[in-house]
């Protein structure tokens, strides 16, 4: 059920493997696979849960008070005490507990005041939810290239930039921080807000800050896969008083109910000129939060420990670029994504699913990844993908190369060994194969292994 905490070994050295031996030949090829249980992963039951947060969750069932805003006052709510949390958590003056991460950047948006159809800067990585929130702020997204690390590029935003944006909104995408003290000071020169879209790096820290508190306001999603891990639901964290304020109104604090989030003075608005969106989060799934929040700083640490054991034991692979940090641990450690420069991404992806590792290149061509920028058609005035990669052709570049491989916090040091000894067989027998074009799909009837999985989510 929950992650073990032992500290983690070093990596060991191991030696270079031979695909003419038949216990290195690729199980895509008929071999046997590195691993036959399933990868673990959230939507296998992978989550880290303990009895005492489904405790906490079946006591607010048995307290039959389900809405946020019932009798009681706003610090003896669950959402209340668990915004408490989040404040101390993210050192923050207010939190905001709200439906999803997709709710709270949609609200952080609207809150800041961006005008409704202003253009709103936005990277070409990042998962559908980020410029589908931006449309439900009533703006359009605006797409920025990502450099080889997958980050927003600073530079590009500058070539790019015209009059009508209003926001710039980065995404700590995949766990990995973005440069968010230069976009910060960025935003500042151009006079609009910085928001940041932290959805899927939870907990994620840069130069000891942590990320979601650079910007205006900080977004955060406790879906499934997430750090804080409630089915769905999400939250937003704030320094500015009135954009919080707009937040909760817009959110659904109706009838006065905005003032129980300020019980020592007046809130500096009536939100009654503001639309009520039902965003808010429930007593249910905030009570089994607010009981996680006392274990997430060790499932930071199961979230580090297996990210830097698999990312040392792979950092003298040839062919293959493992992402790197802005700087040094700056970041979450939920997922392991490498490209394979001028290589074949979907066939590397395949075959790691085929020693037992989930795996994905995010850019193929015979995938609806929805974290791929041309596969968001509305966004578009057009279907033609060509046309809409060739809008962001260094991104679109980079994605065709990169695989990605979830990494639970609830891996073991056996699972992150299979993973090392998966990537090292599969680039072996690739250095050892005749060389060809890449493939732009699946060149056999390939399939996963039994209850491998799509990664979900950011």
């Amino acid at each position: 059920m929950n992650g073990n905490d032992e500290a983690p070994a070093p990596p060991r050295p191991r030696p270079a493997t031979r695909p003419d031996r038949p216990e290195d030949r690729l199980a895509l090829h008929g071999g046997a696979p590195v691993r036959s249980t399933p990868w673990p992963t959230y939507d296998k039951g992978a989550v880290f849960v303990h009895p005492e947060d489904e405790e906490a969750a079946c006591r607010a069932v048995r307290s039959h008070l389900y809405f946020r805003y019932d009798h009681r006052p706003q610090h003896e709510t669950e959402c209340g005490r668990f915004e408490d949390e989040l404040c101390r958590f993210f050192g923050t003056r207010h939190a905001l507990a709200v439906s999803s991460g997709t709710a709270a950047l949609a609200l952080a948006i609207m809150a800041a005041r961006v005008p409704p159809g202003s253009l709103v800067a936005c990277p070409g990585f990042t998962f559908v939810a980020t410029p589908s929130a931006i449309v439900m702020a009533g703006c359009q997204p605006f797409l920025v290239e990502v450099d080889e690390d997958l980050r927003m590029d600073l530079d590009d935003l500058r070539r790019r930039w015209q009059p009508g944006i209003g926001a710039i909104l980065v995404v700590h995408m995949r766990g990995f921080a973005a440069d968010a003290e230069a976009l910060a000071a960025f935003a500042a020169e151009m006079g609009v807000p910085l928001i940041e879209d932290a959805v899927p790096a939870l907990g994620a820290e840069l130069r000891g800050r942590k990320l979601g508190t650079f910007g205006a306001a900080g977004a955060f999603s406790t879906q499934s896969d997430k750090a804080l891990n409630c089915g769905e639901g999400g939250f937003l964290v704030t320094d500015d008083t009135e954009l919080f304020a707009r937040a909760v109104a817009l959110s659904g604090a109706y009838e006065g109910r905005l003032r129980r989030h300020f019980p020592d003075a007046e809130p500096p608005l009536t939100g009654l000129d503001l639309p009520l969106l039902s965003l808010r989060m429930d007593e249910i799934r905030a009570a089994l939060l607010r009981a996680e929040m006392a274990r997430l700083p060790q499932r930071l640490r199961l979230f580090h420990r297996n990210y830097d054991r698999v990312a040392a034991a792979l950092a003298d692979v040839p062919g293959i670029a493992i992402r790197r940090p802005v700087a040094p641990g700056a970041y979450l450690g939920e997922a392991f994504v490498f490209r394979v420069p001028g290589g074949d991404a979907g066939w590397f992806a395949r075959a790691l699913c085929r020693e037992g590792i989930d795996a994905r290149n995010i850019g193929a061509d015979d995938d609806l990844n929805v974290r791929a920028f041309w596969n968001w058609r509305f966004a578009y005035d057009t279907d033609d993908v060509d046309v809409i990669r060739a809008m962001l052709p260094r991104t679109a570049g980079y994605l065709r190369e990169a695989v990605d491989v979830p990494l639970s916090s609830n891996l073991t040091p056996d699972d992150c060994d299979d993973l090392v000894r998966a990537v090292r067989k599969v680039a072996t027998a690739r250095d050892a194969a005749p060389a060809g074009p890449p493939s732009t799909g699946p060149a056999d009837p390939v399939v996963a292994p039994a209850g491998a999985a799509e990664p979900v989510g950011r």
